[in-house]
């Protein structure tokens, strides 16, 4: 089994993984490229994948974000594409929003008809390849790592992942019950140049959020709208503080996937509105609050979801209290001028008098260490990284690590693989 990695050696977003045998291929994400990252006058031409024979040919989804999924719509109709079923439904829902606002999200809409599901635990054959995915914690609720086989060789693609979630520790678990030994990993390594930028759980974040809006009466809280993890760890910090819990229809209809009945996780209470429902924003010729509704916001106080639109913004002078405090709670690159990212209404929005409460959705480099440790591979290939030198400094001592270049191939069986 060769890995190819096309693109994601030298760069965060975009990732584009290739496993292939006998003539089979199977590739893992096709998505975005962050602003900021290089572009290429030349477009990315993957044989079996953007051109040439796709009877052979397969493409995983590791998570539902912009990075990993955004460029499907660039792939023929009839390349099999397979991701988990809550994940597909959370970027369909989110498409349909945005649809008549981007051409993009309109036909990502509609390929995602066609998108094949599978779920946590349960392999999956493509060809001489066996699946077994394993959800995994991240940002993107219904994440996936992927153990792959083929021939005598067994891979561990990471995804994106975290060990500070309100669900990751089940890794473990998951990693003894399902993936048992792999020769080599693929592996994000995010952080690897930001090492303590995963320092604090989510566990320990919704912990200053209930503090927080205990005191504070009126709160405006901007973040991702399919970050589910943050979204139900707020709907429950503003319940136990006897606020009232106000999203828009969207936000409570991306919500609302992840609570119906059969759903994973939706036994778990974290994941479930119990007798506290949130109160959803009506809309006409834009958001209202008056009447009864604004009473009750004024009496027990809210904590207002919101995006960085001017409907917002309109709603958010309209809503009690004189003062209201607000929280950025997303990567905060969005408000660096300098940056590519930077996102002028995001900074217009929350002005200049804001709490910044977030944690990253990306593993720390102690959580890579325990992870190698545990599943003690061959080697190791980075990817998803801007400095993979620091990298295979970090661990090279203790691991292989392959560090390849985008487009080269690595060809585990050989012999002149590690001096063989």
């Amino acid at each position: 089994m060769k890995i190819i990695v096309h693109r994601g050696t030298d760069q965060i977003g975009g990732c584009v993984t290739e496993y292939e045998h006998e003539g089979w291929r199977l590739f893992v994400d096709y998505g975005e490229q962050l602003p900021g990252a290089p572009k290429s006058d030349i477009p990315l031409e993957v044989e079996g994948l953007t051109k040439g024979d796709l009877s052979k040919s397969a493409l995983l989804i590791t998570h539902y974000h912009g990075d990993h999924i955004g460029k499907i719509v660039e792939l023929a109709p009839n390349l099999p594409i397979y991701m988990g079923k809550i994940s597909r439904d959370i970027v369909k829902e989110f498409a349909n929003h945005m649809k008549t606002v981007e051409a993009a999200c309109a036909a990502l809409l509609q390929r995602l008809h066609s998108v094949n599901t599978f779920s946590p635990g349960k392999p999956f054959g493509f060809g001489p390849f066996t699946i077994m995915p394993i959800m995994i914690d991240h940002s993107a609720f219904d994440a996936y790592a992927f153990r792959i086989e083929a021939g005598d060789v067994r891979v561990l693609h990471t995804g994106d992942f975290r060990t500070h979630g309100f669900r990751s520790g089940k890794l473990p678990k998951l990693i003894d019950k399902f993936i048992g030994r792999v020769d080599y990993l693929v592996c994000e390594a995010t952080n690897v140049a930001r090492p303590d930028v995963a320092c604090k759980s989510e566990n320990e974040l919704q912990s200053e959020f209930d503090a927080a809006f205990k005191v504070h009466k009126y709160n405006i809280v901007y973040l991702s709208s399919t970050n589910i993890d943050r979204l139900f760890a707020l709907y429950h910090a503003a319940r136990r503080s006897g606020r009232c819990f106000v999203v828009d229809e969207y936000q409570k209809n991306i919500m609302d996937i992840v609570t119906r009945p059969g759903a994973l996780w939706s036994k778990s209470e974290m994941y479930q509105y119990l007798k506290y429902k949130p109160m959803v924003l009506s809309y006409g010729a834009g958001f209202s609050v008056e009447g009864k509704f604004k009473k009750l916001l004024d009496k027990k106080g809210y904590v207002l979801i919101a995006r960085a639109n001017p409907r917002f913004d309109d709603i958010i002078s309209k809503l009690p209290g004189e003062f209201k405090h607000r929280y950025l709670s997303m990567w905060n690159g969005y408000l660096n001028p300098n940056s590519a990212a930077f996102n002028p209404m995001l900074a217009h929005s929350l002005g200049s008098d804001f709490r910044y409460m977030h944690t990253s959705g990306h593993c720390d480099m102690k959580s890579l260490h325990a992870l190698f440790e545990k599943l003690n591979p061959k080697a190791v290939i980075p990817i998803h990284t801007d400095n993979p030198a620091a990298f295979a400094q970090l661990f090279s001592e203790k691991w292989p690590v392959v560090l390849l270049k985008d487009g080269e191939p690595f060809n585990p069986n050989s012999p002149s693989t590690f001096g063989e």
